[in-house]
């Protein structure tokens, strides 16, 4: 069951918060159940990520690890856990990313958690706000991050004259 949204931020401050971590998810274990589900919706079957003995067998990895797209689609709910919402907005969309590396793959069983820092904000006078974090998937215990990814997203904001 999803937790409560954070205390929301007015969007008149958000610019002084650029530069500065924002918020870190809590950790989420990759199972198999999960790693098997995102291949049924993607229909991608790769042994590496759903058949055990085999990747166990023919990887390095010592059994299977997750899509890269598994990792990076946790980021919805990671930033629902951890970065507080603008106040008045009334939609937030993904807008894309300007990159995304996959660092190190994430082996089933491992936890994982986000890391957002607020890149850069921008108030359109259209009501949108535009929004890059620099977020990384950290892996626990891990030497380096399963993704650094910088993440854009756009929020519509309620004027006063809408309310």
């Amino acid at each position: 069951m999803p937790k409560a949204r954070l205390e929301p931020v007015h969007p008149d401050n958000v610019s002084a918060a650029v530069g500065t971590e924002i918020g870190v998810s809590p950790w989420r274990e990759v199972t198999q159940r999960m790693i098997d589900q995102f291949a049924d919706a993607t229909d991608d079957h790769q042994f590496i990520h759903v058949d055990p003995a085999r990747a166990a067998r023919e990887t390095p990895f010592g059994g299977t690890i997750a899509h890269g797209f598994l990792s990076l689609s946790l980021l919805s709910t990671f930033a629902f856990e951890a970065v507080p919402p603008l106040a008045g907005a009334v939609i937030d969309i993904n807008y894309g990313f300007d990159q995304v590396r996959f660092k190190a793959p994430v082996k089933t069983g491992s936890r994982v958690r986000a890391r957002f820092f607020l890149a850069n904000a921008n108030i359109r006078p259209s009501g949108w706000v535009e929004i890059a974090y620099d977020v990384t998937i950290e892996i626990e215990n891990g030497k380096k991050p399963a993704l650094t990814a910088r993440w854009l997203t756009l929020s519509q904001i309620q004027r006063a004259e809408q309310a």
